[in-house]
C-alpha cells in the first residue's frame, strides 16, 4: 500500500490490518509517534489524518486510503517552529517527554480547528494522558500557542 506521510508517499509492504502506529514507526522509521496504551486512551500515538487528530494505535493502516498523514516530524519544517512547539519550549512542558508528541499533535489540531479555544474547548478536546501531570503547563502552552499563531506564518499543516 502507499501512504502519504508528511508530504511524502511511502510504499509499505504491511498487512492492511496493521495499526497505523506500527507502520509509521517500524516500516517508515518515524519514531516520534509513541506507543502508550494500545487502546486509543492515552493519546501518545496521536497523528493527524487529513488534519484531524487520530489515535494511530487503533486505526488500521489499510483504513487510511489517500488521506494525508502528519506526524510530529512533519508538523513544522524544522521540528521547532510550529506555534505549539514554540510554546511547549517556552513553558518547559515536558518532564519525561513520552506523551509530548501526542500532546503537541492534539493541541495543533485543536488550534487549527479553533484558533482561540476556550478553557472548556481545551478540557473537552485535549484528552491525552500525561503521567507526569503537566496539565497546567500544557494549558498555558496552548494559550501561548494561540497567541503566537497570530504572529507566526502558517506552514499549511494542521
Amino acid at each position: 500500500m502507499q501512504l502519504n506521510i508528511n508530504g511524502k508517499v511511502h510504499d509499505v509492504d504491511a498487512d492492511p490490518d496493521t495499526p497505523l502506529l506500527w507502520v509509521i514507526r517500524e516500516w517508515v522509521g518515524l519514531t516520534g509517534t509513541k506507543y502508550g496504551c494500545g487502546i486509543a486512551e492515552c493519546g501518545a500515538c496521536s497523528v493527524h489524518v487529513d488534519g484531524a487528530v487520530t489515535r494511530s494505535c487503533s486505526m488500521a493502516a489499510g483504513q487510511v486510503g489517500d488521506a494525508k498523514i502528519t506526524t510530529i516530524e512533519g508538523l513544522s519544517p524544522d521540528g521547532l517552529s510550529h506555534p505549539v512547539q514554540v510554546a511547549w519550549l517556552q513553558h518547559e512542558v515536558p518532564q519525561c517527554g513520552y506523551c509530548q508528541s501526542g500532546q503537541i499533535m492534539a493541541a495543533a489540531a485543536l488550534l487549527h480547528e479553533k484558533p482561540k479555544p476556550t478553557e472548556a474547548d481545551v478540557a473537552m478536546t485535549i484528552t491525552n494522558i500525561c503521567r507526569c501531570g503537566t496539565y497546567q503547563r500544557i494549558k498555558a502552552a496552548i494559550d501561548t500557542a494561540a497567541a503566537l499563531s497570530d504572529a507566526v506564518p502558517s506552514t499549511g499543516k494542521a
